[in-house]
């Protein structure tokens, strides 16, 4: 006991003396000892400024779910990751059979990471989104850190554009898009032009109240069903930040469609769904066209889960009509 605690004491102190040591004015500017380049980095920049990282990176440490899906899409298995809440168990289940051999896990949540954790992992690159820049100053005295944009769904494919740039995995990105247009493609051929004169709507339920919300063009699942050709309801064929808008029990009408799909996974939230009387009166709710699908899978924003999406379209629109 004695000896783990003197331990962790350590490694505290470490911490601190790595942060005191490294520290310097306008940590916002740019990432503070990791500036100049030398033949084992190059410069890139990014959200908060200029950082150089290794050409090579060995030991990736990534923050935020789909900055995880989208190096290993590029070729990079990291060392550790920050889960959505902190723990195993919190891996989105379209993830976990690529996670084989990725140990660091509980490094803190995507919205908090734990820099004692991240620390131990011993990284040579730090990698996330705008969430990292509530610990950059300290991560950034661990390791070279970059933080990407994120502006909600409707900037997916930018962000893993950005991802790749900032790897040096342009080559594997273009092979990623060539293999999702590939699917576009097949998907586009099987469903023939069934559905050319019918809709598809597709709402998410959270698991207070319930609220409703439509994911419309510009979602992640949007722009999918677009590359597709698949039509959207009126109410959801159109543009607006964040790529949803939240309806209320009386505006039901805006999710009518030939198919809806649900994106939940809480069985008392869409039992209460099924309760409404204004929820019976849909047609696709009639016709027993509603399908349910996971929620983390269909709003995840990167070309793995876009890969179960498009599973999701052939089980639902190919085989079961």
């Amino acid at each position: 006991m004695f000896l783990r605690r003197f331990i962790c004491l350590l490694l505290l102190g470490v911490l601190t003396f790595v942060m005191i040591s490294g520290c310097r004015p306008n940590l916002n500017d740019s990432a503070t000892r990791w500036q100049q380049p030398t033949s084992q980095c190059r410069v890139v920049k990014h959200v908060m400024g200029e950082t150089c990282i290794p050409k090579n990176p060995k030991r990736v440490v990534t923050i935020y779910h789909m900055t995880l899906a989208n190096a290993l899409l590029l070729g990079i298995k990291p060392i550790g990751s920050a889960t959505t809440q902190g723990v195993q168990k919190d891996i989105p289940p379209y993830l976990k059979r690529r996670m084989a051999g990725i140990k660091q896990l509980q490094l803190g949540s995507q919205y908090q990471t734990n820099p004692e954790r991240i620390l131990l992992a011993k990284p040579d690159l730090i990698l996330g989104s705008s969430t990292l820049r509530e610990t950059y100053s300290i991560t950034s005295q661990i390791s070279p850190t970059v933080v990407i944009n994120w502006h909600g769904e409707s900037s997916w494919r930018e962000y893993f554009h950005s991802q790749a740039e900032v790897l040096g995995k342009e080559e594997a990105e273009q092979q990623a898009w060539n293999h999702y247009y590939q699917r576009i493609s097949e998907l586009k051929a099987a469903l023939n032009n069934r559905y050319e004169n019918k809709t598809v709507s597709v709402i998410y339920v959270l698991r207070v109240s319930p609220i409703i919300h439509i994911s419309i063009k510009n979602s992640f699942v949007g722009s999918i069903l677009e590359d597709i050709g698949i039509k959207r309801p009126k109410a959801q064929n159109i543009v607006v930040s964040g790529g949803s808008y939240q309806i209320t029990e009386e505006n039901l009408e805006d999710i009518n469609g030939d198919v809806i799909f649900v994106l939940s996974d809480d069985k008392k939230t869409i039992e209460a769904l099924r309760e409404k009387p204004l929820w019976k009166k849909i047609k696709a709710v009639q016709q027993g066209h509603v399908y349910f699908v996971d929620d983390w899978t269909w709003t995840a924003s990167n070309l793995i889960a876009a890969d179960a999406v498009i599973d999701d379209l052939y089980k639902y629109l190919v085989k079961t009509h």
